[in-house]
């Protein structure tokens, strides 16, 4: 099969296209031949070097793939072959025409969900869902998302609206941005330091924090009395040891910081809110937000707009 390697970290230049054995699903595994491959921040995160040096030189990345069962290792049941599926790889394996992923990482699509739009919302959604219920967000919280213009934020904007939220803010670097998360739900759009276009001061009950790095402890003080803040990833790097002392400082205000990671929802959970998302989607109540589909052997462009912070939505391969 065809596979993206990386062959060293860094630049997307160390990117490669190379031809690999198909690979064989072990004891509670299936094969899945992909129609699409989501493109993540946790993939260019890893790609970057960001996360260290734990990562091996010929890595093929991807987290994320929807197509069709072909085959499946023991243990599995047989009616899984020729299904259309998403299924969670890991940490890599997703950028190749074929990959493997164990069954109780994997979701039967509906029937008018195309293996795109799986995709764009199979972990982004999910994310976003379990995150709002771990600050726990609740009807007439007021929302802030940080890094809204990605496919998890753009997700945690429609949940939160269609969820009642009496206000949902989002960070963006363009007003052009902003009017296109105004038509997903959101009511107010602030710069990427947290701070209102107009320069009005704002606080909120609830943040899900996509971005984190250097900039995260300022986001502490835009909590109110009472918030929370859920920091679900790291696309700028982690934040500095000290934010905590935000908190003491704010200590009268009771607020509250959390880290969020599906790892932590048993399968079970993980799958029936996944599955009842892509309903949603099929009924128009969510939208796949696609910035553009890029051929496979061209990953590393995929990463080039990523490092560039021009994308909106998501960033799907095709083989």
């Amino acid at each position: 099969m065809r596979a993206i390697a990386i062959q060293e970290y860094g630049d997307p230049a160390g990117m490669t296209v190379v031809d690999l054995p198909s690979p064989e699903p072990a004891t509670g595994q299936v094969l899945i031949e992909t129609q699409a491959i989501g493109v993540g921040g946790v993939d260019a995160v890893i790609r970057r070097g960001t996360l260290g040096s734990g990562y091996p030189q010929g890595m093929i990345p991807g987290s994320e793939v929807a197509g069709v069962v072909v085959g499946i290792g023991a243990e599995v049941d047989p009616s899984w072959i020729g299904r259309r599926v998403w299924a969670f790889t890991g940490t890599s394996g997703g950028y190749g025409e074929y990959a493997v992923a164990r069954v109780e990482d994997v979701t039967a699509l509906p029937e008018h969900l195309s293996a795109v739009d799986a995709v764009t919302l199979g972990s982004a959604a999910t994310v976003a869902r379990f995150a709002l219920a771990r600050a726990p967000f609740a009807p007439g919280d007021s929302v802030l998302i940080r890094g809204a213009a990605g496919s998890i934020g753009i997700a945690a904007v429609e949940l939160a609206a269609r969820g009642g939220a009496s206000a949902v803010a989002v960070t963006t670097s363009s007003a052009e941005r902003g009017r296109r998360l105004t038509a997903l739900g959101a009511t107010e759009t602030l710069d990427r330091a947290g701070s209102a276009l107009d320069g009005a001061g704002r606080q909120f009950d609830v943040i899900v924090d996509i971005v984190g790095g250097p900039g995260m402890p300022a986001f502490v003080d835009r909590l109110a009395p009472n918030g929370r803040l859920v920091l679900v990833g790291a696309v700028a790097g982690f934040p500095p040891a000290d934010f905590g002392a935000r908190l003491l400082r704010g200590f009268q205000e009771s607020r509250s910081v959390a880290t969020f990671s599906l790892a932590s929802i048993p399968p079970g959970r993980r799958d029936a809110a996944r599955a009842e998302l892509f309903e949603a989607a099929t009924r128009g109540e969510l939208h796949p937000i696609v910035h553009e589909i890029i051929p496979l052997d061209r990953a590393a462009d995929a990463h080039r707009l990523m490092d560039d912070g021009a994308v909106f939505g998501r960033i799907v391969l095709v083989p």
